[in-house]
């Protein structure tokens, strides 16, 4: 199997999603490439038991790409190992009327994983630079006191935008969130084939919605607003990683092996020692239940 360096999908200067590869040969089978996810997603399960008795860390794991990208079953087969009790998954649907009633951040800073789990962000605050960037006028519903009319909502507005989210996420990374954002990168042939099976396949038409062949038609425009989100956003403390997503088993392994590989690098995430006076008197505890 094709070694990778996990540092080659993270973003780390401007860049172009045409010309980025939506597909990664690792020269394996589909088989071999999930057996080895398997094996990293113990890992996993096993450092985020750690980081839960630890429990000075928070990981956030945002997830975004276009309709069909894979984001539900990656979401299913790479944290299939995870304690359910040290992980919480949020897929953010269109606003309700109390979400509405706050600033957009709201919603997704309450729902942030408390130290020692790791939150899943299926959809994310970036919805509110992409699907409101093509669809502008969803910003009136916002109420926002500066913006009266769709030409209120102007270049200064997004830049205005992406600092606050920059800003967001500066706060929460120095307060001990470990934040990754994929990106999967799919291409426009993959989203055609996907969007048939749902209609060939009758256990899947529950997902076709008549909409996603009217968001199809905005690949481009969504494509333009990707990109500039992922360039105005990738920071050291809160990188994104553009991850090849035309074989979903390749993304999983991919993301799987960065969230692990990343982790492991910090040396401070170990189980808390047991009390010196808990220690010394193990055995007498032993001997307690065993003589009960």
């Amino acid at each position: 199997m094709k070694k990778i360096d996990i540092h080659s999908f993270k973003v780390t200067e401007q860049i172009q999603l045409a010309k980025l590869t939506t597909r990664l040969d690792l020269v394996a089978s589909e088989k071999k490439i999930e057996n080895e996810l398997e094996s990293v997603r113990k890992k996993l399960g096993k450092l985020q038991d750690t980081m839960y008795a630890h429990g000075k860390y928070a990981v956030l794991v945002c997830l975004q790409g276009m309709d069909t990208a894979g984001k539900d079953s990656l979401i299913r087969e790479v944290f299939k190992d995870f304690n359910t009790r040290g992980i919480i998954v949020h897929s953010f649907k269109v606003p309700t009327e109390l979400e509405r009633n706050h600033d957009y951040i709201w919603r997704h800073y309450i729902a942030l994983p408390s130290r020692g789990k790791f939150g899943i962000f299926n959809r994310t605050h970036y919805e509110n630079v992409l699907v409101t960037r093509v669809h502008p006028e969803y910003i009136l519903g916002e109420n926002i006191p500066s913006v009266n009319s769709i030409e209120d909502i102007n270049d200064a507005f997004w830049a205005q935008r992406f600092e606050q989210i920059n800003n967001f996420e500066k706060h929460i990374a120095e307060n001990g969130t470990i934040v990754f954002k994929f990106f999967l990168n799919l291409s426009k042939a993959e989203q055609k084939y996907r969007l048939l099976r749902r209609l060939e396949k009758q256990e899947k038409n529950w997902k076709f919605s008549p909409g996603d062949l009217k968001e199809r038609k905005l690949w481009d425009q969504y494509q333009a607003c990707y990109e500039d989100a992922i360039n105005r956003t990738s920071k050291p403390h809160a990188p994104w990683f553009a991850i090849p997503a035309d074989d979903k088993a390749t993304a999983r392994y991919l993301v799987a092996r960065i969230l692990y590989d990343t982790l492991s690098t910090y040396t401070d995430i170990q189980e808390p020692e047991l009390d010196d006076d808990i220690k010394a008197n193990i055995e007498l505890y032993k001997q307690q239940l065993e003589q009960e």
